[in-house]
C-alpha cells in the first residue's frame, strides 16, 4: 500500500488510515459501523506479492481472501489444462477469493495469478464469517457483489457464445457445427455444475446430534441452481431450529436470494427467542434489501427435544405433515400465512405440535406435491402422504430415500419443473 510504504505512523493513526482506505477502496465496507471497520483494520495483514505469483489455485482450500490495493491479477478457469481460459482481469480495489467464503471447506472456484507486482490486504476466513453473522446487511452487499461478478461472467460467456456462434455459422457450411455445439454445451454444463456446488456448500453439511430424534434432508434444484433451502441450527442442548424455504423464482437470481434469506435467518435465529420474532426480523431485512420484487415462503420452528414439541411460524409455506407411529395423520390447526419480502407486517401462521415417540414430521416444498407425470397428472398431497405412511417405521434417511423413489417413479421420464426439497424428522 503506497501511502503506508512512504510514511511512518503510530498504531492508532495506521488503523485510522486503514479504515479510511477500506471504505474508499471497497464500497461494501462503507456500510459497516466504525467499530466494525476498526476491528477489520486490526485484523488485516499487508502483503506485497511479485508478478506471476499464483495467489489461489482452483479447487484448493484456503482460509483467507484478499483486497487488491495495487496491481493487476487475472482470474483463470482450468489452469494448465487444454480448457484453460481467462475469465477476467481485476484492477485495484476489488476482492479476491471471496467466493470461497460460501464454501464450507474454503475451496476456490478459479485460479488467481498476479499480472504485475501486487500490494494486498489479507483477511482470514474466520474474521469475515463472524462479520457476516454480526452484520446481515454486509452479507447482502457481499452477495450483491458476487451477483455482479456472476453477471460479468455471464456477459463474458454471452460474448464468447456470440463470437463462437458466428464461427459456427461458417462451420455449419463446412459440416462441422455439430461438434462445436457439443463442445459449447459441455463448457456450459461445467460452469453450471460449479454454480451448483457453490450453492450446495451453503446448505448445512455436518449433521447435528439431536437427542431422541434423527433427521435427514434432500434438495434437488430444477436446474443447476435454485431457490429452495433448508437449515438446522443448534440453539442449546435441547432446542434446535429447523427451517425450510422456497424462493419465488429459479436459477441464479433465486439462488442469490436464497443465500441472502438463509444468512439472515441463521443470524436472527441465534439472537431471537420465538420463531415469529425471527421471521419478522428477517422480513424487515428483506424489505430493506430486496429490489428485485422476489419473495420467499418460509417455515421456521424450534424443536424442543425434552418436551417433544415443535413450535413454528409459517410464512405462506406448506404445512408440516405429521404422522403418528401407527401412520395416522396428526391434524395441525392452521391460519393464513403470507410470504416474506413483500409486506411490512405479514400475517404469520403459528402453532405448536407434539412429536411423540415413533412419530414422523415432513417439511417440504411445493415442488414435491406438484410433480407431474407423462399423463399430466399431479402427484398431490394424498399420494405424498401415502408414501410417507409406507415409510413411517423407518429412520429419517431411509424414509427420505423411499419417498423420493416413489416421487421419481410417479414422474417417470417427465422433466422436473420445480425445485424439490424434503426434510424429515423422526422421533426415536
Amino acid at each position: 500500500m503506497t501511502w503506508l510504504a512512504e510514511h511512518s505512523f503510530g498504531f492508532a493513526e495506521t488503523k485510522r488510515m486503514l479504515t479510511e482506505e477500506l471504505k474508499r477502496c471497497v464500497p461494501i465496507f462503507g456500510f459497516l459501523p466504525e467499530d466494525e471497520l476498526t476491528r477489520i483494520a486490526e485484523a488485516v495483514i499487508q502483503k506485497k506479492v511479485s508478478k506471476n505469483t499464483l495467489l489461489f489455485r482452483e479447487a484448493e482450500k484456503e482460509q483467507q481472501f484478499f483486497i487488491l490495493v495495487e496491481g493487476q491479477v487475472e482470474i483463470i478457469k482450468a489452469l494448465d489444462t487444454p480448457d484453460e481460459r481467462t475469465l477476467a482481469v481485476r484492477e485495484p480495489c476489488c476482492l479476491l477469493g471471496e467466493l470461497s467464503l460460501f464454501s464450507e471447506d474454503g475451496s476456490h472456484t478459479a485460479s488467481v495469478r498476479a499480472l504485475t507486482d501486487l500490494e494486498l490486504l489479507e483477511l482470514r476466513r474466520g474474521e469475515i464469517n463472524e462479520l457476516l453473522h454480526r452484520q446481515p446487511k454486509f452479507a447482502y452487499e457481499l452477495i450483491r457483489t458476487l451477483s455482479h461478478r456472476l453477471v460479468e461472467a455471464e456477459d463474458l460467456t454471452i460474448r464468447d457464445l456470440r463470437r463462437k456462434n458466428r464461427e459456427l455459422n461458417q462451420a455449419y457450411k463446412d459440416l462441422s457445427s455439430a461438434q462445436a455445439q457439443l463442445i459449447e454445451k459441455e463448457k456450459y454444463e461445467k460452469e453450471l455444475e460449479v454454480a451448483r456446488q457453490i450453492q450446495m456448500s451453503m446448505l448445512p453439511r455436518k449433521p447435528l446430534r439431536i437427542p431422541r430424534y434423527n433427521y435427514f434432508a434432500r434438495i434437488v434444484p430444477m436446474i443447476g441452481v435454485g431457490g429452495d433451502f433448508f437449515d438446522f441450527i443448534a440453539l442449546d442442548e435441547e432446542r434446535f431450529g429447523l427451517a425450510i424455504g422456497d424462493v419465488s423464482e429459479h436459477g441464479v437470481p433465486a439462488a442469490l436470494f436464497m443465500a441472502l434469506t438463509a444468512t439472515l435467518l441463521r443470524a436472527e435465529a441465534k439472537s431471537s427467542a420465538l420463531p415469529d420474532q425471527v421471521m419478522r426480523k428477517v422480513n424487515r431485512h428483506l424489505l430493506g434489501m430486496n429490489e428485485t420484487g422476489m419473495f420467499v415462503t418460509l417455515l421456521y420452528g424450534i424443536l424442543d427435544t425434552s418436551q417433544r414439541t415443535f413450535h413454528y411460524a409459517r410464512a405462506g409455506h406448506e404445512l408440516p405433515l405429521i404422522l403418528s407411529a401407527e401412520g395416522k395423520e396428526i391434524e395441525v390447526e392452521y391460519e393464513r400465512g403470507q410470504p416474506l419480502g413483500i409486506f411490512e407486517d405479514p400475517q404469520l401462521d403459528q402453532a405448536q405440535v407434539e412429536l411423540p415417540k415413533g412419530s414422523l414430521m415432513a417439511l417440504y416444498t411445493d415442488g414435491i406435491a406438484d410433480s407431474m407425470n407423462r399423463k399430466h397428472q399431479r402427484l398431490g398431497t394424498e399420494r405424498f402422504r401415502a408414501a410417507l405412511v409406507s415409510a413411517v417405521g423407518e429412520r429419517a434417511r431411509t424414509a427420505v430415500d423411499r419417498v423420493w423413489a416413489d416421487v421419481e417413479a410417479f414422474r417417470g421420464e417427465v422433466d422436473q419443473y420445480d425445485d424439490l426439497t424434503l426434510f424429515i424428522v423422526k422421533a426415536e
